[in-house]
């Protein structure tokens, strides 16, 4: 391969590796493969299409065990982002990282924002809007006049 050449990928089973010009080789994991490490003695996640083996940090996460077993075997990226890590959470989640997931598998992933904003259509009437404060306001008036007769 030449110096600065354009990226070449080396079929490897299931798995792809890809260097470029910097000479670092990138694992490729297909979705299917990452799906299967979801137990106790393999627990593998995605986060932003990269995949992390977190197995032996389920002990030490700070949140509990629990929350990596929800996401175990696919895409964390959403929860991840969420919880707002710190910096060191990110360096530190950077050396459990394994390779990517494979750009062909990368659309299966790939959510749909959900609008976070719920439109209510509602028909409401005039007297709900008028009559209901107008006759509180009524009452209100009312045991006013009531009081202030009681006191003369």
């Amino acid at each position: 391969m030449q110096p600065n050449s354009t990226a070449t990928r080396e079929p490897e089973g299931n798995q792809m590796e890809e260097k470029g010009s910097d000479e670092k080789t990138v694992k490729y994991y297909r979705l299917s493969e990452v799906e299967e490490h979801n137990s106790f003695k393999s627990t593998w996640i995605i986060i932003n299409y990269k995949v992390y083996d977190v197995t032996k940090f389920l002990e030490e996460h700070p949140g509990g065990e629990e929350v990596l077993r929800e996401q175990a075997g696919g895409d964390a990226t959403e929860s991840f982002e969420d919880v707002g890590h710190s910096t060191d959470a990110r360096e530190m989640a950077s050396t459990l990282l394994i390779g990517e997931l494979h750009p062909d598998d990368r659309h299966k992933i790939t959510k749909i924002p959900e609008s976070l904003v719920t439109t209510v259509h509602e028909t409401t009437s005039w007297w709900s809007n008028w009559l209901i404060p107008a006759l509180s306001a009524a009452i209100v008036m009312l045991m006013y006049r009531i009081y202030r007769a009681e006191e003369a």
